[in-house]
């Protein structure tokens, strides 16, 4: 099983040194690039729910492309 866990970046040394210290726990640091990109897929996933729920009004791919 796989878990995305964000921690403050004060005590991310001591919680990746708990980590290690687990013989069953695997630890793999995202670069700042993969967070980025990630939070970006988070933030759209979300929009798309919330439109589906009504809540929001997307933009049409015509009117996204006329902004280009």
């Amino acid at each position: 099983m796989k878990f995305i866990i964000e921690v403050d970046d004060q005590k991310a040394g001591f919680f990746l040194e708990l980590l290690e210290q687990l013989k069953f726990v695997k630890v793999k640091p995202f670069s700042p690039y993969k967070v980025e990109i990630l939070e970006g897929i988070k933030q759209a996933v979300e929009q798309v729910n919330l439109a589906k729920e009504g809540k929001i009004k997307l933009k049409s791919a015509v009117s996204l492309l006329d902004e280009l």
